[in-house]
């Protein structure tokens, strides 16, 4: 008998929220555990079919054997906003797995990203001392591998999501995987411009300390410069005033490049902007294509000034991890690892890959993840 439990914690000087799942781990003498069934998924034209079946896969394995309790605990950044349908996808999954388990976020007021390390490493050991034999993790950086090593040290297997920590001792990464997410943005964008010569703008990372952000730009910069374009990157800026100076820096560049600029392209939540700055060069004409469903992406994609946007799969990448930490409690690593092969990358990392929604697909979009519970 399934058994759903809220409850809210304080520690660390952080709130944290917690939406548990559980199973009564008591079953009768003679009494037999249900195999695992997981809900339909609606099917549309935005069902990652691939992706349903390699899950599909990894759960008939599992039910090949003993259906086992287990105690995990899924660790975000936030429950928020990005974040939100990746809470959504674990409480389900644990839900149909029965296992007791936590997702927790961290509302902590503070851009110090030294002190989200450190608080979130605290976080990762007050849970394993709680007793979880399963942690997915979306980590703030490397100051949190010290815990995590910690905890795969004494026998508990990390899943890391969102962002991964390949230096850290976690088993697998569950995301976005930055070039070819980086690839398939350029290519879309590509099919949208007038033959070459011609500049391309991308906002973008170059920063080499964040791997997934500087391997999308490049993913998406290689695919239009084989193309024959001149691409110009410009650093997105993560602070309150970078919208009105990234917006300007884009304008210049459409008005004064050459070869003049053919089209933009955003490559973060952010992406938007691209449309600001087309729109101050008053240049709607050019193609901007974007990134993320973020409301203002959504808004300027029904004015027809946003082509098309690329969109993770979050509620999957929530929906995966406590799949994935089961498989290797039940059936061992290396088999979960081989039912995952046809997204799993070397280095562990598993690609979710990514929605391509079209401008004239926004609602239909919007009631696919409405569907499955996954609007932010």
């Amino acid at each position: 008998m399934k058994m759903i439990r809220r409850r809210w914690m304080a520690a660390f000087g952080l709130t944290l929220m917690a939406a548990a799942c559980g199973a009564d781990d008591t079953i009768g003498q003679g009494e037999e555990a249900a195999p695992i069934k997981r809900a339909p998924t609606p099917q549309n034209e935005f069902t990652p079919v691939e992706l349903e079946e390699t899950i599909d896969n990894l759960v008939a394995e599992i039910n090949k054997g003993s259906i086992e309790p287990m105690q995990m605990t899924v660790v975000l950044k936030t429950l928020g906003g990005f974040f939100a349908p990746i809470a959504t996808g674990a409480n389900r999954a644990m839900g149909e797995l029965g296992v007791t388990g936590n997702v927790v976020g961290s509302f902590a007021d503070t851009d110090d990203q030294q002190k989200k390390m450190e608080l979130q490493s605290r976080q990762i050991e007050q849970t394993v001392m709680e007793g979880a034999e399963g942690l997915g993790i979306s980590p703030f950086g490397d100051g949190n591998a010290a815990a995590i090593d910690k905890a795969v040290a004494e026998g508990i297997p990390v899943v890391t999501l969102d962002t991964d920590l390949a230096t850290s001792a976690r088993s697998i990464y569950v995301g976005t995987i930055g070039e070819p997410a980086g690839i398939t943005a350029g290519k879309t964008l590509s099919a949208l411009l007038p033959p070459g010569p011609g500049t391309v703008v991308i906002h973008g990372s170059l920063d080499p300390t964040w791997v997934d952000g500087l391997q999308r730009t490049q993913g998406a910069q290689g695919v239009l410069e084989k193309a024959g374009y001149t691409v110009l990157v410009r650093q997105v800026t993560w602070v309150y005033e970078g919208e009105a100076d990234d917006v300007e820096w884009m304008k210049t560049q459409i008005e004064t490049a050459e070869p003049p600029v053919v089209g933009l392209m955003g490559l973060f939540s952010v992406s938007y902007w691209c449309a600001l700055a087309a729109e101050a060069a008053d240049r709607l004409d050019l193609p901007v294509v974007a990134f993320d469903f973020d409301p203002k992406t959504v808004e300027f994609m029904r004015q027809g000034r946003i082509r098309a946007t690329h969109v993770q799969r979050q509620y999957y990448e929530g929906y995966l991890v406590p799949y994935i930490l089961y498989g290797i409690k039940t059936i061992g690593l290396e088999a979960t690892q081989a039912i995952l092969a046809p997204q799993l990358l070397k280095g562990g990392r598993f690609d979710l890959g990514l929605d391509v929604v079209p401008g004239n697909k926004v609602d239909d979009y919007n009631a696919f993840l409405d569907s499955i519970g996954a609007n932010q």
